[in-house]
């Protein structure tokens, strides 16, 4: 079985993209568990966060930066926003491809589920 995010990168499966360059693209969720709810993904696949190697470290790096403008470009910036990257399924990873979610619009609870 392919892997949902590769298809969405490759435009074979439909997604909302607001962010696409050459290393990463960024979409809605599908099933937002907030007022703005983005998934971060590399186009590189990497299935989980064990898999990231010492040459990824400017990959990731990017997530963030792509993170920061998204945060910014959907006004939740200055409010508040929270990042996560789950590993593996009891985190809660059910695609296996890295993607770091951007959440915001709403107050987090704390500690998380």
């Amino acid at each position: 079985m392919g892997c949902i995010f590769c298809e969405i990168i490759e435009k074979k499966r439909l997604a909302k993209f607001i962010y696409e360059d050459e290393f990463a693209v960024a979409f809605e969720d599908i099933n937002p568990q907030a007022p703005v709810h983005a998934l971060i993904v590399p186009k590189k696949h990497i299935p989980t966060i064990l898999d990231i190697e010492e040459g990824d470290k400017p990959l990731i790096g990017h997530l963030f930066t792509i993170a920061n403008k998204i945060a910014k470009d959907k006004d939740v910036a200055d409010r508040g926003f929270r990042l996560v990257m789950n590993c593996n399924e009891e985190s809660g990873q059910t695609v296996f491809h890295i993607h770091l979610h951007v959440l915001g619009g709403r107050f987090m609870h704390w500690p998380p589920g």
